[in-house]
């Protein structure tokens, strides 16, 4: 950063200063893959909306509730848990039904 002083008209001095943006980047985001979600965070996240557990889908890299059959997406290893962001999914509710003998 660097500083520079200039004299207004009225005789005051400012300070005008230049910043420099960095822009700083994982190995990781460099080749193109996503960070990895810790699953040892399970322990501790809960649904927003049902406060249940979650459940990590590795295939879709998304957590699961189960019971209300909605996902939220895992973005850059960090769960985006905006009930909004999240996508329905499709419940196997199909269930079979004891046979009588």
């Amino acid at each position: 950063m660097s500083h520079a002083l200039r004299t207004l008209g009225t005789g005051v001095f400012s300070v005008q200063r230049s910043v420099s943006v960095v822009k700083i980047r994982s190995a990781a985001v460099k080749d193109g893959q996503s960070q990895p979600f810790d699953e040892s965070l399970l322990e501790f996240l809960v649904c927003p909306l049902s406060k249940k557990t979650l459940r990590y889908d590795e295939s879709y890299n998304e957590l699961i509730n189960e019971e209300l059959g909605i996902a939220y997406p895992i973005i850059d290893g960090i769960p985006k848990m905006i009930p909004q962001d999240a996508r329905m999914i499709h419940k196997s509710g199909a269930t079979e039904k004891p046979t009588q003998s």
